[in-house]
């Protein structure tokens, strides 16, 4: 019966023209412990992100939200990768929150200032607001208003040529005047599964691209399937979809990233964000 339904929606797939690129992967890729499962015997770490770009078209990446990138880190990256890779960014978490909490401008520039070195292989960089940055939070006076304030503050001050996506933790921020803020300033709202979630999250679209983070320690095919049934129509209207599975120590996160892109036809399309 699973077989039957991905073959179903591979022939829906197949019979419509998907113009949108899915930029499906893993967030990280520096796992030694996925060989043999993802990563051929034997490959040597430095040679980990070669091998994943030649299997996949795009990698969420953790060090940079531990530390900012350097110039040569970045060279590297793209130097292992082929040209139509791309990578998202997660914004170094100090200075994300100190965007947020008070200092937009000068912490914004700190975090955008080394991106320019990656070209066009930058996809979007994620922002993330931790859970305990609640909208009705004391951070901000219990004064959702102000908190809006404060979030309009880091949209603003971000560069409109760096394509931002937000991930919002805790749900107080998940309302109207959070979405209209970030469709107004072309950022797109992350949306995240977490295996706690009872059902599958609301996808909205704020920006020109679609960012997911399917975060579930696995997912059965019918998941898979109905996630490629959710993520085709913005493929067929020319949407670039982000989709970054956990990691794991297998490797079966990447298992996942690649039946998510076979059930959709493989690589599809080949715009840019």
């Amino acid at each position: 019966m699973r077989d039957a339904r991905a073959r179903t929606l591979r022939r829906f797939v197949e019979g419509r023209r998907l113009t949108g690129r899915l930029l499906v992967g893993t967030s990280g890729f520096a796992y030694r412990d996925w060989a043999p499962r993802f990563y051929p015997p034997g490959t040597r770490p430095a040679n980990l992100l070669a091998a994943y770009g030649a299997q996949l078209p795009a990698v969420e990446l953790n060090a940079t939200f531990r530390r900012r990138p350097t110039a040569s880190a970045i060279a590297g990256w793209v130097r292992a990768t082929p040209p139509a890779f791309r990578f998202a960014v997660k914004a170094q978490r100090g200075a994300a929150v100190r965007a947020l909490l008070g200092t937009p401008a000068e912490s914004i520039a700190w975090l955008t200032e080394p991106l320019g070195a990656f070209g066009e292989r930058l996809g979007a960089v994620l922002l993330r607001v931790p859970a305990e940055i609640r909208r009705d939070g004391p951070w901000a006076g219990r004064d959702p208003a102000l908190a809006d304030r404060r979030l309009a503050g880091v949209l603003e001050a971000w560069p409109p040529s760096v394509p931002l996506a937000v991930e919002l933790q805790d749900t107080s921020w998940h309302v109207d005047e959070t979405f209209d803020a970030l469709r107004s300033a072309g950022a797109a709202l992350c949306v995240t599964e977490l295996d706690e979630h009872e059902s599958p999250p609301t996808l909205r679209r704020t920006a020109a691209f679609v960012y997911l983070r399917l975060r579930r320690s696995d997912y059965t095919a019918a998941e898979l399937e109905a996630w490629a049934a959710r993520i085709e129509p913005f493929l067929t209207d020319g949407v670039d979809v982000f989709a970054f599975f956990r990691h794991d120590p297998v490797g079966r996160a990447a298992e996942l990233a690649l039946e998510l892109e076979r059930l959709l036809g493989g690589r599809v399309g080949g715009g840019r964000t």
